[in-house]
Order: C-alpha cells, then structure tokens, then sequence
C-alpha cells in the first residue's frame, strides 16, 4: 500500500474521530449530574483518558503495520487473544458506520424536515455511505484529505461558539469555584459520560501502514489531539454554563446557547455542524473499519480476496467495499441497532487488550530508537488498565451478554475458518 497520510494529517483524523455529534448534546447531560462542577469534571476525564492515549501512542511506536489494537493484543498475548480484540472492533465499526449513516439523515432532518423520511432520508443513508466507501478506494490520500476537511468543518462552529460565546459568560452560572455537594452516583455515572465522550482515538492507528512515518507520526498526532480536544470540551462546557441558564433541561444546548447570545445564525450554524460532525466520523469510520479486516485476513482470517490491493488505487479496495456493504445493509434493516450493545464493551475490550499490551511489548521493543519512553515506567499502563478494568466492570449486563455472544462467534470462526498464510506480519528488529 502508499504510505501517503503525514503526521499533520494524522492530527486531524485523530480529531475527527473523537470530535462528533456528542459534543452537542455533552453540555446539558454533564451539567444535569455535575453542575458547575462540570467544567472541572471535562479537564479531569481529559487527564484520565490521556493513560489510556499514552498507552496506544507507545504501542504505535514499536509498529508501522496495520490493525491497531488488534495487532498490539496479538503480539504480546497470542493470535486468538488478538483476533477477538480485531473481531469486537470490526463488528462496531461497521455497526458505528450504519448507525452515524442514519444519524446523519435525523440531523439533516433538523434543518431540512422535508429530509425526515421517504426518497430523501434514503438518499442520505445510502449516498453517504456510498460516497464515503468510494473516496476510500480511490485512495488514502482523497480519504485522509476528505477526513482533515470535514475535521476542519466540524471544529470551526465550536470555535465560532467557544469564541463568541466567551463574550457573554455570566461568571456566576459558570464558575467552577461554585462547586456544592454531588451524589455519589451522579458522580459515577458523570465521570462515565465524560470518559466516554473522549472515545475514538483508539481507530486511528489502524490504518499505520498507510502513514508515512507512523512510528513517529502516531505518537505525536494521539498526543496532539488530546491536547486539542480536552481544550475544546473544557472551553465549550464552560461557555454552555456562562451562557444558557437551564443548560440541564436543553435538548439542543449549543444552539439554545447560540440563539441567547447571537441570534439564529449561529444556532444554524451549529445544528449543521452537528450533521457535518456525523459525516466527519463516518468518513473516519469507513477508512479505519476495513483496516481491521485487511489485518485479520492477512492472518488468515477470511477470504484471501480481502486482502488484495487495488493495483491503481493502492487500497485495500475488496476490504473496504465490504465493510461499506455490510454497513448500508445494517443502515438499511436497521439491525444496526441490536450490534449497538456491542460498541461499549467491545471498545473497552480495545482499551484494556492494549494497555496490558504496552506492559509486555515495552520489555520486547522498547529499547529502539524510535521507541516512545514514558514517564514512570510501567506506572502508566498499569493505571491504564486498571481504569480499564473499573470501566468495564460498570458496563452493564445487556451490554456483557452481547459481548459474550460476540466473543463465542469469534471463537467459532477463529477454530474453523483460518487459512494457512505465506508470511508472517509480526514484528521484527531492523
């Protein structure tokens, strides 16, 4: 394959992926459990999920090959460990992509009812998907640049907002000093919220054989976006709180917001943000998904087709039009929904398999050059996984029952259905 996508690019995918239609709806949610004290609650969460950001970005250090999370669980525990991990993460992205398809068609609806159903609401599924799947395999560099301009897109009405808005915060609805005694379980089920609303960065080493110098590059793009989205989330809650009273009870909370302090305007203009910020995750979604499947079938999982590059494009071209398949089938039928119990888990399956990763890997590879070092050894991932682990554990019962019914399908396909292969992609020393 090309390795075409630079480490700036990289930056903005990475964005992307964590940036989504969430971040309009976080201020109210975080603000009903939380209060002021929300503002404090986004920069800590923040924090938090920078252990398990550390985590993956010393892991990408040691590899240029593709599949992420599933490649780092392979390496350190074994192919079946590795191939569950790759297997949970492929089923969400193709789910996350069915879903968003139709979340994008409600958001349209928003500022074009006439969009709510019929021709035009199937015409936004299906065209997006379609169009999204054919950037994809025309080649990396058209889906990279495609992911950094909807990046852009997405990110300028929250500055529009963080920056305007900033102008007519009431300090005494937003002050994080004004913080008074939270239940116990509000707390709980906001620091869930907030970590959660961090989630996607976990795709974007995926596609490393396609980046230029992912060792270096991915590292500093995981690293970079924390730095921007804890930014982004800290600035926008607090101009929600300064700026909405009753932010608690909005259902639109940005636009609400937006509509108090400068009109209709920029109420439009976030409710279409919030639209592009869906385009803009799926687009990330559909370049990342087929990732995964490229790695597992160069293991051996799955038809030997899946793995072939497109001889013009340089894609993995069968790769990632099955994965647009199977995700406009699941828009369609709307069984989309019943995989949706899986995302939870399944990414936190991710977080922990590669946490616990960077323990073994960092005693195999971390003496290279290239090797990025953390601060206190083996402290960080230790925390990492352990943070994975309580999240984990507050998953609930419908969500572990769909992981286990998951996890026992994998099995089944891991026991009978492997191909012998010619190569080995494990890592070795240069």
């Amino acid at each position: 394959m090309l390795r075409a996508v630079g480490r700036w690019q990289l930056v903005g995918l990475s964005v992307n992926d964590v940036i989504g239609s969430g971040i309009y709806l976080l201020p109210a949610a975080a603000a009903a459990l939380l209060g002021p004290a929300s503002v404090w609650a986004v920069l800590l969460a923040g924090l938090a999920v920078s252990l398990l950001v550390l985590c993956y970005a010393q892991a990408a250090s040691y590899f240029d090959q593709a599949g992420g999370s599933y490649l780092y669980a392979r390496e350190a525990f074994g192919r079946f460990a590795g191939f569950e991990v790759g297997w949970m993460l492929l089923l969400t992205r193709v789910s996350s992509a069915a879903a968003l398809s139709n979340g994008l068609a409600d958001a349209v609806t928003h500022f074009w009812p006439v969009a709510g159903g019929g021709i035009r609401r199937l015409l936004i599924v299906v065209g997006s998907l379609v169009a999204l799947t054919w950037i994809n395999v025309i080649g990396v560099r058209a889906a990279a640049r495609t992911g950094v301009t909807l990046a852009i897109a997405k990110f300028l009405p929250l500055a529009m907002f963080v920056v305007i808005g900033a102008f007519f915060v009431d300090l005494s609805q937003a002050s994080p000093l004004a913080v008074g005694s939270i239940p116990l379980g509000n707390l709980a089920r906001g620091a869930l919220l907030l970590l959660f609303a961090y989630a996607g960065f976990e795709n974007m080493p995926a596609a490393a054989a396609e980046y230029r110098n992912p060792r270096r590059d991915v590292p500093f793009a995981m690293l970079t976006m924390i730095v921007i989205v804890s930014a982004t989330y800290v600035s926008v809650q607090w101009v929600a709180l300064g700026t909405l009273p009753g932010l608690a009870h909005s259902s639109t909370p940005l636009a609400d917001a937006s509509a108090r302090f400068a009109g209709t305007w920029l109420a439009l203009v976030l409710t279409v943000g919030a639209a592009v910020s869906m385009l803009g995750t799926n687009s990330n979604t559909i370049m990342f998904g087929p990732r995964y499947l490229l790695a597992l079938a160069d293991d051996g999982f799955g038809p030997a087709a899946l793995t072939r590059i497109h001889p013009r494009f340089r894609t993995p071209a069968v790769a990632i039009v099955v994965v647009g398949a199977l995700s406009l089938a699941l828009a369609l039928s709307g069984s989309f929904v019943q995989l949706a119990l899986l995302s939870v888990v399944a990414r936190l399956f991710g977080y922990l398999a590669t946490a616990a990763s960077v323990l073994v890997l960092r005693k195999r590879h971390g003496h290279r050059d290239s090797a990025l070092q953390l601060i206190g050894g083996p402290l960080i991932p230790v925390a990492a996984t352990l943070l994975s682990l309580v999240l984990l554990g507050s998953a609930g019962v419908d969500n572990l029952l769909a992981a286990a019914v998951a996890l026992l399908i994998g099995a089944l396909i891991y026991r009978f259905w492997r191909r012998p292969v010619n190569s080995s992609t494990e890592l070795v020393d240069p």
